[in-house]
This record gives structure tokens, sequence and C-alpha cells, in this order.
């Protein structure tokens, strides 16, 4: 869902795979934030192909000995497919997950080296008594081996004594002998192996990452031998198409204003999206399953962020901006335009400042229309470090930051839009109408029709079995009958619109599109109406 382009260029990389000898750029950097899909892209990619995958993820030990033992064999052996047959062109995928949170280093920071625990030290601590350790290894017994008098009396090693055969002393050693062989489960030197793995490999490797620069400013390898591939948060109408598409392929009984709630809290974030659905779908429709959906912003840390650019007169670095929220420039402009005037000392520096941020706006549209992301560093400099120094000679402290009045209106707002363009999707197959024609005015005739359905009189039969054939080739929910007829969702009328056609000899005859005798000539479609 979402992504098409991100998605054209991992599926233009991996054809360069199918021939014999590995492409120029071996690797590709996935690049973006939680819950947009790099790892089911990449997924998705290896099923598409019939490739094999070995994955490696946060949860695994990913130091440089590892990813060789892993990665690295599969990167140099001939692999099976999918379908477990091994072929010219068969691949296997690795696929590293969160590259980014690995480290360089490939040794320990200088510390002393713990001390080992000595047997008679492990076993002091697991029985306290030496009667104790006596008794459960059976020493002293008839025909077995002596008891120990005190601690001091046990060797440092077992060696080849008679009660080290026994089945419980045995038991014991082998975990004395355990806690000196943890596994490893650092990163120590995991970017130094995937470097050399990105120059070497055999396979294609995917890399996934919220951030790549910590990969750029290790090895120029990660900018020379691999694609970056960047993926956006998806859009609200993507969250709710898949939403709804889940909720309607599982049955679940969600109520249309909490979807449209999960939209406006996950951010683009399908992963958190899903979550949200899934924690809330046991619980009934209505105000039981918006009351669990708690906020999930940033406007606290955009409020502060505001405040402080806007109060002291000093330049911000936009690494400083991207790390202590992770919003982009977009997010942050609202808050700039609306407290600029309030933090302006006169005219002409609230003057100065609108044309540091119009400046930040043209580079945000340019990064949006030719796909040049690499602007969103510029504008965040220009719109908190540059706007602050215009609107002040010098530091001052950090204001009070409003939340913009814009955000507030589009925000009571959303849903009602969202509902529209969900609408407007589900009547442009009807119509035989793109979206933006429906939008100039063919859904004046639809708010119309169910007006009239809705709030006519008991004569007005035919429009409401209008309404009704409309309603069921559409798929339209109560919120979107209740949005055309511009009533609220509890309206009597909307539920009027779901009961079987009327009969009325005044109002043209409307055939029921699910009836079982598809074939009468009597049945007329929506086109007969227009």
């Amino acid at each position: 869902m979402g992504n098409p382009r991100a998605r054209a260029e991992l599926r233009s990389w991996a054809e360069g795979w199918k021939g014999s000898s590995p492409p120029a750029r071996r690797a590709a950097i996935l690049v973006g934030p939680p819950g947009v899909g790099k790892t089911s892209g990449a997924l998705a990619l290896a099923g598409e192909l019939g490739w094999a995958v070995v994955e490696m993820n946060a949860s695994d030990a990913r130091n440089a000995p590892a990813i060789e033992r892993v990665a690295g064999r599969a990167s140099h052996a001939r692999s099976f497919g999918a379908d477990g047959r091994m072929s010219a062109h068969s691949r296997t995928l690795i696929l590293l997950d969160e590259a980014d949170c690995l480290t360089g280093r490939l040794t320990p920071e200088a510390r002393p080296a713990p001390r080992p625990v000595g047997l008679r030290e492990f076993l002091h601590d697991r029985y306290g008594t030496i009667a104790a350790l006596n008794e459960a290894w059976r020493l002293g017994e008839a025909g077995g081996p002596p008891a120990f008098e005190s601690w001091e009396s046990i060797p440092k090693h077992p060696g080849r004594q008679r009660w080290a055969s026994l089945e419980a002393s045995q038991r014991d050693i082998g975990d004395w002998r355990g806690i000196g062989k943890k596994v490893d489960l650092t990163d120590r030197g995991g970017l130094g192996a995937i470097a050399q793995l990105v120059k070497e490999t055999r396979q294609p490797l995917v890399l996934t990452v919220n951030d790549d620069r910590s990969l750029l400013h290790y090895s120029p390898v990660f900018r020379t031998n691999a694609v970056r591939i960047r993926f956006h948060p998806a859009t609200d109408a993507e969250v709710r198409q898949l939403l709804m598409h889940v909720a309607r392929r599982e049955r679940l009984a969600v109520e249309t204003r909490a979807i449209g709630a999960i939209v406006a809290r996950v951010h683009g974030d399908l992963r958190a999206a899903l979550n949200d659905l899934d924690a809330i779908w046991p619980l009934p429709p209505g105000p039981a399953q918006i009351s669990i959906l708690g906020p999930r912003d940033r406007s606290a840390d955009l409020a502060d962020l505001a405040g402080e650019a806007l109060g002291m007169a000093r330049y911000y670095r936009n690494a400083e901006v991207q790390d202590r929220i992770d919003a982009s420039p977009d997010e942050l402009e609202p808050w700039i335009e609306e407290n600029l005037p309030r933090a302006a000392i006169d005219a002409l520096h609230r003057s100065a400042g609108f044309e540091e941020l119009a400046y930040a706006n043209l580079l945000l549209a340019r990064a949006r229309r030719f796909r040049v992301y690499g602007l969103w560093s510029s504008a965040s400099e220009i719109m908190t470090g540059g706007v602050g120094l215009a609107v002040r000679d010098r530091p001052f402290r950090p204001i009070e930051a409003a939340f913009p009045q814009f955000l507030g209106e589009m925000g009571r707002s959303k849903l009602a839009r969202a509902t529209r363009e969900g609408v407007l999707a589900k009547l442009g197959p009807l119509a035989h109408s793109s979206r933006e024609k429906l939008r100039e005015g063919g859904i004046d005739f639809y708010e119309d029709s169910f007006r009239r359905a809705v709030l006519g009189a008991a004569g007005d039969a035919g429009w409401r079995n209008l309404a009704r054939q409309i309603v069921r080739e559409a798929e339209l929910g109560a919120e979107e009958v209740a949005f055309l007829a511009g009533v609220d969702v509890d309206a009597p009328g909307v539920e009027r619109l779901y009961a079987p056609y009327e009969t009325d000899a005044r109002a043209p005859h409307v055939a029921d599109p699910v009836a079982s005798d598809r074939s009468s000539t009597s049945q007329h479609r929506l086109s007969d109406f227009e």
C-alpha cells in the first residue's frame, strides 16, 4: 500500500540480478520511517521473483562473526528458489533489517575483563552450606564418594574425581561450565562486515534503515555500491483504504468514526494503523472503540521547538531539528507561520521573518515537485534558525507557541473531507466519471437525490428507490449516506435506504440489483435515471 515509485525502483534494481553476474550496485538501502512497508516490500519482492530469503533483524546477534556466518555464507553460495529447486537464475535475498542500529566498532570499550567464577564459588552460591551440597550429591553414603569436610576441600576443577561422575554433580558441573560461554549478542563490527558484504556479495542484499546518515558517514561503499530508495508515510486516503479493506475482508464490526480516528493518529504508519484496528475490533462499535484510541501526535514537541526557534536568535543545525522531533518540515511550517507575528519585535522584523519562511516554503515545494528531498534540510534550517534570526536581534527567551488555527480547522473537518473523498471514489465508477469531475459539480445530483430520499415526503418513493439502488451498487455506508443527505447519521431516513424497495405507481420502477432473475427486461440500472 502506497509508495508506488519506491516499489518500482526496488523492482527495477531486482531486474539487474536476472543475469549471470551481479549488477554494479549489489545492495539496496530502503530508507523511511517505521511502518511504511520497507521490510514488507522486500519480502514481497522475493515472493514475486521466487527468491529464497535469509533475514537478520534487530533481535538477532549481528556482530561481525554472526553476519559472516549467516549472511556472508549465503552471499557466496549457490541458492535454491522458493520452490526448492536450484537454477541458473535462482537467488537468495539477504535482508538486514534496521541496519542503522549497528555499530562499526570492532572491539568493546576498554574495561577490565570479568574474573572467571571457580567451581568452589559456584557451588557455594548455589547450595550455601557444605552439608546441603553433600546431601544433594549423596556424598558419604555406603559405597559412594566421601563427603566434603569444608569448602576448601573442593578443588578448582573436577578432574577425574569419583564424585565428578555422579549424575547430580555432572548437572552442576555442566551449569558451571556454561556460565563462561555466553553468546555474544552485541553488534560490534556489524557495519564493517556489512560494508564488506556490499562490495563482495553474489546475492541481492537489502538493508532497511530509518535514517541512512549513519551508514553514509561510516563508509563511502554505501554511496557507491548501493541503490538508495526512499519510502514515505502513506497518505490518509491510503491508510483508510487499507483499514476498510481489512475490516471488510475479516468481517470486523468497526465504526467509520473509529477508522477515522485511527487515520488521524497514525500519521501514515500502516503498521500502527493495523495494530490499532486489531486492538478495537473486539469492542462493540461506537464510543467504546473510540475511547481507547488515545492521541498519538507530536503537538507538544512541535510547540516547544517552534517556541524555542522563534525566541532564540541562533541558527539551528538540521540534525538537531530532526533528532528532537521525528517530523518533517511540512509539519513544522504551520507552527512557525502561526507564531511568527507574535514573536517579531516590530513590523520590519515581522516582514523579514515571513520572507525567510516564504523561501523555506519554496524549497519544500521544489522538494515535493521534483522529489529532491535533500532540500528538506535547508528548509528546516531556514524556517527555524533563519526565521529566528530575522524576527529578533538578540536571544530573548522561548515563547509559548499557540496551536495553528489552520490545522485546527483542517482537523475539525478532516473526517468530513475523508468521507467526501470516499464517496467520490465509490460513485466515480457508477457515473463513469473521475473524482475531479464529480467534485466540480457531478456530486450535486447525488446530494440532491439523497436529500429528497431521506427528508422527502411519503410520495417520494421513487427517489428513495433510486437512492437504495445507489447505496447497494456503490456499497455506501451509513456515514456516507448521511454525508450525501446532509443529515446526522442517526437520522431515521438513513435507515430507510437499507430497507427493501417500495412499490409506488407514481414512481419509476427500480429493480433490485440482487434479485435472482437478472434476465428480466423490466429491470433498470442507474443509467436509466441519469
